[in-house]
């Protein structure tokens, strides 16, 4: 397996999906799931990679910070381990972190 993202399909009405379709447009693989338990801050997602560490993101807002989402992808993919050390290239999207589980 190799890295991907999980997207909550049902946060925001629809709005999961869409974000979903707009990272496998660039590229990203993407799985959806019904939930990922993170209710309060929708939209919410999580980066993994088979031994490497998973981020959870909520929060995330699907029109706005889509590419920014990508680019968290591509900096996960070059870190070894999945340890992201300075993620500014992924904009705001540092700030929707709720955490990370090291591999």
């Amino acid at each position: 397996m190799g890295d991907r993202i999980t997207v909550c399909a049902t946060c925001r009405e629809g709005a999961g999906r869409a974000l979903a379709g707009r990272l496998a447009e660039a590229g990203v693989a993407v799985r959806l799931v019904e939930c990922l338990n993170a209710c309060g801050r929708p939209l919410a997602l999580a980066v993994t990679g088979e031994g490497k560490a998973t981020y959870l993101f909520a929060g995330v807002e699907p029109e706005e910070q889509a590419e920014e989402v990508a680019a968290f992808a591509r900096l996960y993919a070059e870190a070894p381990g999945g340890e992201v050390a300075d993620a500014r290239k992924a904009g705001r999207l540092r700030f929707c972190l709720l955490g990370r589980v090291p591999a």
